[in-house]
């Protein structure tokens, strides 16, 4: 997609000039890899803004890779310079103070304190008037917002967890320790084109259901059980995300149901609160009060959701204290639960993308259905 790389750094470039920055220094690899495609384990970026003596540079970037991989950042990254070097954070701090008087943006979140002190001293040397200066998280803040090809990435990713997912549950479980079926469902992803897993996947049973992130274990399942499955796909770089609970063998006890339709309320509740312009913490207070409104709210112990794409978790947090307002193709999950201590737990999770209502409103990826089963 060197295209759609391109217009991203565009929309980066546009953020740099605004804020005064002649060049930006993007080590975190995720970044670098929103911005050129390139999917090393070592790399760095360079991004000039127009005007600021990096014009000489294809794209007016530079991209710094280490021998291992100059090949595959050819093939992957072709619209970009190419700087072959093992330590390229520094080398390109190198190259761009050495155009002298520049004001050179890091991403300080993502820099070690020594790190920090190394740039720093090789600007000095290399130019007195250069200046480092904190970037702070403006591409995570330009990767909220998601474009055609990374939606079709995340649809993709979805249905291989919905399609593996449909196969488990059709198989026999009662007996199967947690452990083997989180197993079984990775293998079936990967069998339906995954790259690999989005997350590890969460496989919880009985008691254990009331663990929000448990570790699979050696529990075996029960007649009776709560049965939570947390789990996603990840393809071409693009994390899916979602959670369904079922009972085991026998109908639902009283409780079990009472639980359960107060979590299915609210995840319905929350689905249908997302909208460009909402604020985000309204659409956390929409399930929450679902919720407390029953009596549980002291059992759903964490936010609504959380955005998705690149990494498992990214802005924006769907949560009481967030601040900050939705916008049109955002990727978001939506996952009330509630975890009653010793007894079980109950969590139902969606990934969907917003949209305006006069669109349909959100676009919902996960399509497992979410009643109740008895499997």
């Amino acid at each position: 997609m060197p295209d759609a790389h391109g217009q991203r750094r565009d929309r980066l470039r546009s953020r740099l000039a605004g804020a005064g920055v002649d060049v930006a220094l993007i080590t975190n690899l995720v970044n670098v890899r929103y911005l050129t495609g390139f999917t090393g384990s070592n790399a760095a970026l360079l991004v000039y803004t127009p005007g600021s003596g990096g014009g000489a540079s294809s794209a007016g970037a530079v991209l710094c890779t280490d021998g291992r991989y100059a090949s595959q950042a050819g093939e992957e990254s072709p619209d970009v310079e190419l700087l072959v070097e093992r330590a390229c954070a520094q080398a390109l701090t190198k190259r761009a103070a050495a155009a002298g008087g520049v004001r050179l943006a890091i991403e300080e979140q993502h820099v070690t304190v020594e790190l920090y002190r190394a740039l720093g001293a090789i600007a000095a040397e290399a130019s007195p008037a250069a200046e480092l200066i904190g970037l702070g998280r403006v591409v995570e803040d330009l990767r909220k917002i998601k474009d055609a090809e990374e939606i079709a990435a995340l649809r993709i990713a979805c249905e291989i967890g919905d399609r593996a997912l449909g196969e488990m549950i059709e198989s026999i479980l009662v007996g199967r320790t947690e452990r083997h079926i989180a197993m079984e469902l990775e293998r079936r992803m990967a069998d339906h084109g995954a790259d690999a897993v989005a997350f590890p996947t969460i496989v919880a049973t009985g008691p254990n259901s009331a663990v929000p992130h448990h570790d699979p274990g050696d529990r075996r399942v029960e007649d009776g059980d709560f049965l939570k499955i947390d789990f996603g796909a990840r393809y071409h770089g693009y994390h899916a995300d979602m959670t369904r609970t079922f009972v085991i063998g026998t109908e639902p006890t009283t409780w079990q149901q009472e639980v359960y339709g107060v979590v299915f309320a609210a995840q319905k509740a929350g689905r249908e609160a997302l909208a460009p312009g909402v604020e985000l913490a309204a659409v956390d207070k929409a399930a929450r009060d679902v919720i407390e409104q029953a009596g549980y709210l002291e059992f759903f112990t964490h936010g609504l959701g959380h955005g998705v794409g690149l990494e498992i978790h990214e802005d924006p947090r769907l949560g009481p204290t967030a601040t900050g307002k939705l916008d049109a193709c955002m990727p978001v999950t939506v996952e009330p639960g509630i975890y009653l201590p010793g007894r079980g737990g109950v969590r139902i999770e969606d990934t969907l993308v917003v949209r305006p209502l006069e669109d349909g409103g959100p676009e919902l990826l996960t399509i497992t259905t979410k009643e109740l089963l008895v499997l």
